[in-house]
């Protein structure tokens, strides 16, 4: 698909790897300029990330978050959308590399995101899954569910209660929603589904390596989720350290618990790509890029959203890894592109303007910092939906995200509890059934 890129086009040609908040905004933003744009990723949707942990809890389905990319930009025809991965790329040639052969380009925008840190061990991967992706959600969602499936036929006391306890690595925003959520799920969606079992005694335990919760936020928000969590019935262990991952199990210190169930938000590194092209990157393996968001040495190369390490000029922090931050993003280079083709007049660094940081922890509990004020509680809650209904691609979506919410609201319910993918559930005693070594369930 991407043969016919390798001509030499008649317009200074982009390629922007990445169809996230930041490649996506830079796209739109290019809409009127006289340049031809190659958008690739290697899915075909723009997904919208910070709702993908309802994915995951089952209160949201794929499709309300996420929307095909060439739908989006349908209306714009200094674009074409390829699904490719991008294998590396030759700075100095300006040729990128992609399986179907190289592509030769003027700008090259790299978006392509951050994917998990498991800190060395990715033995640890296949058994604490993350989230970042569609796919991610539904294999938390598929485990999260099995679970209930599997205590309900488990007759054994510790295995059952090994099948009811989640516990979560990482206390940042993804983390403490994850926990609220799964706490919920057992409060007060599936009580009366099953008959074997009480939920409610499901256990979920949140694992934090720092000494409070949330730490790019500000510390009173931290505690007040603390607070809220351990009033859900969430178990939250500060200053713990993850040694060890095993089947069956996680080592906290030297503490073991039995659990089947884990999920990880603790970490994150930067794309594999970037490792290609020998250029600087930074602890967690993102490039950092200059006060223009291009690469030292590479000025029409650019690195923008979760992949940049960028220090604001004005704050002299790091920018952080958010949405809002992405599409800032996105927005300057754009304009910086324009402005190296004559059609715009900016000429200054890049500024990030912090328009606030949320985190929601479960019905009625949310915590905000918005223009230096914090909010915390019922009204932090309905700011947090607000702000995230309005950022969704279309009017469909935002329809279907606020009906699926006001659905759960009152109804205290979970609308898209279906277990996809191999359904096979491990059980050491069945309930009810006579032991045969030939008839067991797997």
């Amino acid at each position: 698909m991407l043969d016919n890129l390798s001509d030499s086009p008649t317009k200074p040609h982009i390629l922007i790897v990445g169809g996230g908040f930041a490649g996506l905004q830079c796209v739109k933003q290019l809409a009127e300029a006289d340049v031809d744009i190659t958008l690739t990723d290697q899915h075909n949707y723009h997904l919208f990330q910070p709702l993908l942990y309802q994915v995951a809890t089952a209160a949201l389905s794929p499709a309300d978050i996420a929307a095909p990319i060439r739908r989006i930009l349908r209306n714009q025809q200094n674009v074409r959308v390829v699904m490719a991965t991008l294998l590396g790329a030759d700075l100095q040639a300006k040729l990128a590399h992609f399986k179907s052969g190289d592509v030769p380009y003027d700008y090259l925008i790299l978006a392509s995101g951050v994917t998990h840190s498991y800190f060395g061990r990715d033995d640890w991967a296949p058994l604490a899954p993350g989230l970042k992706s569609i796919d991610d959600a539904l294999e938390i969602r598929r485990r999260v569910l099995l679970a209930y499936e599997a205590a309900e036929w488990e007759a054994d006391a510790a295995a059952r209660q090994a099948d009811l306890t989640f516990i979560v690595v990482g206390g940042g925003p993804t983390g403490v929603e994850l926990a609220g959520a799964l706490k919920e799920i057992a409060a007060q969606t599936v009580p009366k589904d099953f008959r074997n079992i009480d939920t409610a005694t499901a256990k979920v335990v949140l694992v934090e390596a720092a000494d409070r919760l949330l730490g790019s936020f500000p510390e009173k928000l931290g505690i007040r989720a603390l607070q809220d969590l351990q009033q859900m019935g969430v178990e939250v262990r500060l200053n713990s350290l993850v040694t060890h991952i095993q089947s069956g199990g996680i080592t906290i210190g030297t503490e073991f618990l039995d659990a089947e169930n884990i999920i990880w938000a603790a970490g994150v590194r930067g794309s594999e790509i970037a490792e290609n092209l020998g250029v600087e990157l930074d602890k967690q393996g993102r490039v950092v890029v200059s006060a223009d968001l291009s690469i030292a040495g590479f000025p029409d190369t650019y690195v923008i959203g979760d992949l940049a390490h960028v220090t604001d000029k004005d704050s002299g922090q790091q920018v952080p890894g958010v949405a809002q931050a992405a599409i800032q993003m996105g927005e300057y280079v754009a304009k910086e592109i324009r402005r190296k083709l004559g059609e715009d007049t900016q000429n200054k660094p890049f500024t990030y303007s912090d328009r606030g940081s949320m985190a929601t922890i479960g019905r009625n509990r949310a915590v905000a910092t918005i223009a230096g004020r914090h909010f915390t509680g019922f009204f932090a809650w309905l700011i947090w939906g607000v702000v995230h209904i309005f950022p969704l691609v279309n009017f469909r979506r935002k329809l279907a995200v606020l009906f699926s919410w006001v659905w759960s609201y009152f109804s205290r319910s979970k609308n898209v509890r279906l277990i996809t993918g191999e359904a096979r559930i491990k059980v050491k005693k069945p309930f009810g059934v006579v032991s045969n070594d030939d008839d067991k369930p797997s």
